[in-house]
């Protein structure tokens, strides 16, 4: 664990990696301070960003969106690998991870398999934002990935730690799957190579891209049968098959419900993921997001179910009276991937 570089100290780090740089706005000083601690540090957790356009990509990293706000992350690498760093400091990126996954950072070992969210990432990790869809096809240029190597190898060299301080998200957490397009292992083969020469010098090499990358199915279903919502009580999705998804498997899926729209403003809509094992028993890994007032709300989560898991959604609803809401219609839609 270390220190927090000093913002000049990171754009010193940076440049003298031969990494071009584009500073955004107030960048030194936006971070979300008040709001958690900031160090001390173990590595640095790299990250794709769903997006595409550098312009958008830098906007929506800095600012954040509704529910999370920015900066998301402190370096947005474009596809030709410049870093716009828009944040210093505490950054909503990382989020909630494996606690046992932070000490092997930390003592630089091997990785175990993240299979809890107990520890705010978002304290002990720099996180560089790369501007790539995620889908497995979009591709990555040899630019974009030279910078990610650069930038990541510019913070270890500064803090003197090896390539082993360099995780991707889904090495953070189960309930993410970025960065896709190619493997951490390589990636971080070549952020070694790069601490092994001069700072500056340039001899890029190419992390390998995984192979046939499979065509996503998709998950897709619907019921528009009304629906009572007792006051504060969870009520499942009520499709003809409670699960979403059954493990192992990668997915991102989008769950849309519909309520009365003479629901009041005021009223309390929630929505949760989680796992339970096959017998629909134990449920785990609860991911509740808020929402309020009538008419239509969506729900996503991307992530990764393990084998023997099924994923489910309820909802539950609340209002100041403590009257019934009726669930309309509702959908869950998105693709997913069968892993090994």
């Amino acid at each position: 664990m270390a220190t927090p570089l000093t913002a000049a100290r990171v754009l010193a780090a940076l440049r003298a990696e031969g990494v071009t740089v584009v500073e955004v706005g107030n960048w030194r000083t936006h971070n979300r301070a008040g709001h958690g601690a900031w160090g001390p540090v173990a590595g640095v957790v790299v990250h794709h960003t769903v997006t595409s356009g550098t312009a958008a990509s830098v906007a929506i990293c800095r600012d954040g969106y509704a529910g999370l706000p920015g900066p998301l992350c402190h370096g947005v690498i474009d596809k030709q690998g410049v870093v716009h760093l828009v944040g210093w400091g505490r950054a909503n990126h990382a989020g909630k991870g494996d606690g046992d996954v932070l000490a092997a950072v930390a003592a630089e070992k091997a990785l175990p398999t993240p299979n809890e969210n107990d520890t705010d990432g978002n304290v002990h990790f720099y996180g560089f934002e790369c501007i790539n869809l995620g889908d497995g096809k979009d591709p990555w240029p040899d630019a974009q990935l030279e910078g990610m190597v650069r930038a990541c190898a510019a913070l270890c060299r500064a803090h003197g730690w090896s390539a082993g301080s360099v995780i991707g998200h889904k090495e953070w957490t189960n309930t993410k799957t970025d960065p896709r397009g190619f493997t951490m292992a390589g990636f971080r083969a070549r952020v070694a190579a790069r601490l092994r020469t001069a700072p500056g010098t340039t001899t890029p090499t190419t992390p390998p891209q995984e192979d046939d990358v499979p065509n996503p199915m998709m998950l897709n279903e619907s019921n528009a049968t009304d629906v009572e919502l007792p006051p504060g009580k969870w009520v499942g999705l009520a499709f003809a098959d409670p699960v979403l998804h059954s493990g192992p498997r990668l997915h991102h899926t989008l769950v849309h419900v519909t309520l009365d729209a003479a629901a009041p403003d005021d009223a309390l809509v929630e929505g949760r993921f989680y796992l339970t094992d096959t017998a629909g028993k134990h449920p785990s890994a609860f991911q509740t997001v808020t929402r309020y007032g009538g008419g239509g709300h969506q729900f996503a989560l991307s992530g990764t179910v393990p084998a023997g898991k099924h994923l489910r959604f309820e909802l539950r609803a609340k209002t100041s009276d403590a009257t019934s809401l009726t669930l309309l219609h509702r959908t869950a839609t998105g693709p997913y991937w069968q892993t090994p």
